[in-house]
């Protein structure tokens, strides 16, 4: 993908602004500004949870990060509306970071994340930067490399808006042990757990935190990380009791959330010899899920393949085989 790097995009938006037409003075750049970013910010996030891993949302993210960018060439701004326009710009571009994590396009999830860096270094907002080392962390775990992913992480754990908010402790937490899981420490998986439920229940609701924070993270995220780890680590019991409690506690608009935890159900299920409920709950996954999201398209055919080598030629198996054509008929 060829992608606009940092400098040239703010030497592209000053050639604009100094061949632009016209002798009035520059456009003060405000708050209000920033408050509209906000917004679309918004709504990236929520059309994240309802679709998830989407090219379009990644591409739309990718731009009003532009935008944001732009936005420090148009006119005057105080330092504050600067640092502010930064922050977005680089909130937008974590979006399209994880949109594309999310749709497994790790290459690309990559060039995002070092813009994003970047911007977010210029901001000097501790919570975005958060958000990206966190999704880098993540990143490098659904690519295998544990390593990398412990390392990203720990970047994300060691910024002090951890030590002042025991929220985005929790978080931290919750992904290192689901990045444990992936490295089978059983030992560092139970403690990072532990530490993180206990950080959850210690943060206060009342606390500000940003839209993106607040849109996923709660108890139903930390069970479906648990579910990710004890999946990953071979322990198809505890992982169905995670899966069964982050499907209980899941809010309504988290839509992607909720098929990625079906989908990681029936492999718990059918790991521990369940075919026949598995392949019930499995089915349960919507079609435009199954077909369109990259991270659960394939964890649907890891399904299939399972389940045909646990239990060929049987009848569920022609069950399975029967509602996959009718979603590529859907398609």
């Amino acid at each position: 993908m060829k992608r606009r790097t940092l400098v040239g995009g703010i030497a592209a938006a000053a050639a604009v602004a100094a061949a632009a037409p016209g002798t009035a003075s520059p456009r003060r750049i405000g708050m209000s500004d920033v408050n509209r970013l906000n917004t679309r910010f918004a709504e990236i996030i929520a059309s994240d949870h309802r679709h998830g891993g989407q090219l379009g949302i990644e591409q739309q993210a990718a731009a009003l990060a532009d935008e944001a960018l732009n936005l420090q060439n148009a006119g005057s701004a105080t330092q504050r509306v600067r640092s502010s326009l930064y922050a977005s710009a680089a909130a937008f571009r974590s979006s399209a970071m994880w949109a594309a994590i999310d749709g497994r396009r790790y290459d690309v999830a990559k060039a995002h994340m070092r813009e994003a860096q970047a911007l977010a270094e210029m901001s000097g907002d501790q919570a975005i930067k958060f958000r990206i080392w966190s999704h880098a962390g993540a990143m490098y775990r659904h690519m295998g490399r544990p390593a990398d992913a412990l390392a990203a992480n720990d970047v994300a754990r060691n910024l002090h808006i951890t030590r002042r908010d025991p929220l985005f402790a929790s978080l931290g937490l919750a992904r290192q042990a689901a990045i444990h899981g992936t490295a089978q420490n059983r030992t560092g998986l139970r403690r990072a757990f532990d530490q993180a439920q206990d950080a959850m229940l210690r943060a206060d609701p009342a606390e500000y935190r940003p839209v993106w924070m607040l849109a996923f993270y709660d108890q139903a995220e930390l069970d479906s990380l648990a579910l990710s780890a004890y999946l990953a680590l071979g322990d198809y019991a505890t992982a169905e009791f995670h899966a069964h409690r982050c499907l209980s506690a899941l809010r309504p608009h988290m839509v992607r959330s909720r098929a990625i935890t079906t989908t990681r159900l029936a492999h718990a299920q059918l790991a521990q010899g369940a075919a026949d409920a598995a392949t019930a709950t499995a089915m349960k996954v919507p079609a435009d899920a199954a077909t369109q999201h990259a991270r659960v398209t394939r964890m649907l055919q890891e399904f299939g393949a399972a389940l045909r080598a646990t239990a060929p030629g049987s009848p569920t198996v022609q069950t399975w085989t029967e509602h996959t054509a009718s979603w590529r008929m859907a398609a």
